[in-house]
């Protein structure tokens, strides 16, 4: 099976939780750079990527890499590439996006305008004909230009990874699922343990950490665009995917996933979501201000996305809440808090300097997200799972 050089974006700082799970799907590294992660494989490795992958946003093969100052070396770039290789005849291809960092060549109008021409003049001289009739499968194209270095690729995946399906509904600012699930593999949670969401808005966390606890892939009942890219993938690659990845299901024993918030509207959007990810007897949802948190289990983990300044509310109501959340935090000592945040006054309101923060971009948002450690089950030693062997 002919082997192919890829590449899975995600959130900037979740690199190495993508690299980990990259790993642990059985392929080789070959790169990781701000936000992207590459990799190599087979036409099965597309498949169970884009059906396995939790935190990358896509799958992308590469067609080729050069260097481009002028338009000029742009056409000659993406000319000299083997597009007969990858597109059909009647394939339909066009530049779905063009990114451009720190180069020369910027407007990304007239990088896709290139591109497309420079497909077209390389397809027309090996098909021998001028009009592609473009009435089959889909080809799209990603370009991106970084320090005058010209990176090109198909997209595999379509719409973007984070799209499992199952949010039919959400609230106000909701979380990416792939973001969601990022936060959980940076924890040491596990499915013995509590674990405890108070704004838990549609659900996403807890859906994810449910998904996670069962080894459910989160691609298993989507479609992708690469589905129908014969004989480039051979669409067995796709079904051996979808055959391992119900075989992976375990079901829960006895979980404790809870999730509060204030508005019973998204609550409603939150058990319905969970219902369509397959999730939802796992999962306590329940109208509570985080005032009120309270569990009277030890050693539990509250991950959560609070209200923070771009996304919902003014400076006085984040500081109250922010400083509900602390206060109820300190009376459940023996628990841990993982908290995803731009407000810059959260460690001051939680009344603790973090023991761990690390730097995530939420779309162009910068955010940190805090760990405040508790102590763990006597005999017993955690570790994040991106830190596990």
């Amino acid at each position: 099976m002919e082997k192919f050089s890829l590449t899975a974006p995600c959130h900037f700082g979740l690199e190495s939780v993508l690299k980990k799970e990259i790993k642990d799907l059985g392929y080789e590294i070959t790169n990781v750079r701000d936000g992207r992660v590459s990799f190599s494989g087979d036409g099965d490795a597309v498949a169970r990527a884009n059906i396995f992958l939790r935190t990358a946003e896509r799958v992308l093969l590469s067609v080729g890499e050069f260097e481009a100052r002028s338009f000029e070396e742009l056409y000659q770039g993406i000319k000299a590439l083997p597009w007969e290789e990858y597109i059909p005849k009647n394939g339909r291809f066009w530049v779905k996006k063009a990114g451009s960092v720190k180069s020369k060549l910027f407007s990304a109008s007239d990088i896709q305008s290139i591109v497309k021409k420079a497909m077209v003049d390389r397809l027309s001289g090996k098909y021998g004909i001028t009009q592609f009739p473009e009435d089959g499968e889909a080809y799209p194209v990603r370009i991106f230009i970084n320090k005058d270095l010209v990176s090109v690729y198909l997209d595999s995946t379509g719409e973007s990874l984070h799209k499992r399906g199952y949010r039919k509904k959400q609230g106000e600012a909701p979380m990416a699922e792939n973001l969601a699930a990022a936060l959980i593999l940076l924890s040491p949670w596990r499915m013995d343990r509590i674990l405890l969401d108070p704004f838990c808005g549609s659900g996403t966390i807890l859906i994810e950490a449910a998904m996670i606890g069962m080894d459910m892939a989160p691609g298993m009942n989507r479609e992708f665009t690469a589905e129908n890219w014969d004989p480039l993938i051979d669409r067995k690659s796709w079904y051996r995917a979808v055959d391992e990845a119900e075989e992976r299901i375990r079901p829960a024993d006895q979980w404790d996933l809870q999730g509060y918030d204030i508005d019973p509207g998204v609550l409603k959007a939150a058990r319905e979501n969970a219902e369509n990810a397959g999730v939802s007897e796992y999962i306590h949802f329940q109208e509570r201000a985080v005032k009120d948190l309270s569990h009277s289990g030890k050693y539990g983990f509250i991950i959560t996305n609070p209200p923070y300044g771009e996304r919902i509310g003014d400076e006085a109501s984040l500081r109250s809440t922010y400083r509900e959340l602390g206060e109820q935090f300190l009376r459940l000592d023996s628990w841990s808090l993982y908290m995803i945040t731009s407000y810059e006054e959260a460690e001051k309101c939680i009344g603790r300097k973090a023991d761990k923060n690390r730097k995530i971009y939420n779309g162009m948002i910068k955010t940190r997200y805090y760990i405040f450690e508790g102590p763990k089950p006597h005999g017993r030693r955690d570790l994040p799972k991106e830190e596990r062997a």
